[in-house]
């Protein structure tokens, strides 16, 4: 072999392997080889959908690979996991699962079209948003604890808006009036945004509903937030108490967005995902967008996500059994 012929094939060695150059290397690997069909058992613009743009852009960036968004909304979320949970198993299509239609939906409904714990491959936990307990802005509760005393004081004439007989809200403010000790009168409605317009024009008490919803209308005086479900003051709006050091210690709850794909999965593919999408949740602008949102980004392996999945199971099948909660 020539000087010369040698003195390119070592540039190629180095170039082939050289830390600088990770995008090559990606490539050059057999997964991905195409883009990747992303299935959002919601609408354009919810959060999983977000996320996952977000994250996709950073992944073609990378891999010069794209994600491409499939929205399949309907059957609360039943219509787009089913999907998923039958796809080919290489990796090419994956897609946006919560702790609503993974877990609350299996414990509200007596047929579900898929098995949460058996039907899909955890790839990586995205993020968990919080809950805010949420009164009209001319309501005249100003505190959590004045609204609990209010509440303890005439059982069961505080109307409480949730999205839904078995819903999320629903069992999230079954849980909060356990640990606070009262009763209330419950008022389901089909979505969010109608339990806000009504909370807005003073026909319902309050609400305990995702922080991202009601945000908007409290910053516009709207709407009153009292506390936020969340351990700690979230540090995007450190001016909203948490509901623990607001009369009921412990107390959080939200839900959460991860990225799933079908049961069967290979590791490296399962791994290789996880590795990019929480390289991606890590960069300044993503988790600056995250915290605006109200959402708190979680970077942990595919057996973190699992551990919630089976978690939240027995959180909330435990608060259905005390509450006598009957499947539909």
């Amino acid at each position: 072999m020539s000087n010369r012929n040698i003195h390119n094939y070592l540039f190629l060695l180095i170039f082939l392997f050289s830390p600088t150059a990770p995008a090559q290397k990606l490539q050059t690997s057999a997964y991905p080889a195409k883009g990747i069909r992303v299935i959002i058992p919601g609408t354009t613009g919810d959060t999983c959908d977000t996320l996952l743009r977000l994250i996709g852009q950073k992944f073609m960036e990378k891999t010069g690979y794209s994600f491409v968004m499939d929205n399949r909304p309907g059957a609360v979320g039943q219509i787009g996991l089913s999907f998923i949970a039958k796809a080919p198993t290489d990796g090419y299509t994956i897609g946006c699962g919560q702790g609503g239609n993974m877990v609350i939906v299996p414990l509200a409904y007596k047929k579900v079209a898929y098995d949460s714990l058996k039907d899909f491959a955890p790839i990586t936990l995205m993020a968990s948003n919080y809950l805010a307990l949420t009164v009209p802005a001319a309501s005249p509760f100003k505190t959590t604890r004045e609204l609990i005393a209010h509440a303890k004081a005439n059982p069961n004439k505080l109307n409480f808006g949730t999205n839904g007989e078995g819903a999320f809200l629903h069992f999230a403010t079954e849980l909060f009036r356990k640990e606070a000790g009262f009763t209330y009168y419950h008022v389901p409605f089909k979505n969010a945004a109608l339990i806000v317009n009504d909370l807005i024009g003073q026909r319902i008490d309050a609400l305990l509903g995702a922080f991202i919803t009601v945000q908007p209308h409290a910053m516009s005086g709207r709407l009153r937030i009292l506390g936020v479900a969340r351990e700690t003051r979230a540090p995007n709006y450190p001016q909203f108490p948490t509901l623990s050091e607001s009369g009921v210690p412990g107390f959080t709850s939200g839900g959460w967005f991860g990225v799933i794909g079908p049961a069967g999965m290979p590791k490296a593919v399962v791994t290789l995902l996880n590795r990019e999408m929480n390289a991606a949740m890590k960069m300044p602008d993503i988790r600056d967008k995250a915290g605006i949102l109200g959402l708190d980004l979680h970077t942990e392996p595919p057996e973190f996500f699992t551990k919630t999945i089976r978690d939240d199971f027995e959180k909330w099948g435990r608060l259905a059994r005390e509450i006598n909660f009957k499947p539909q």
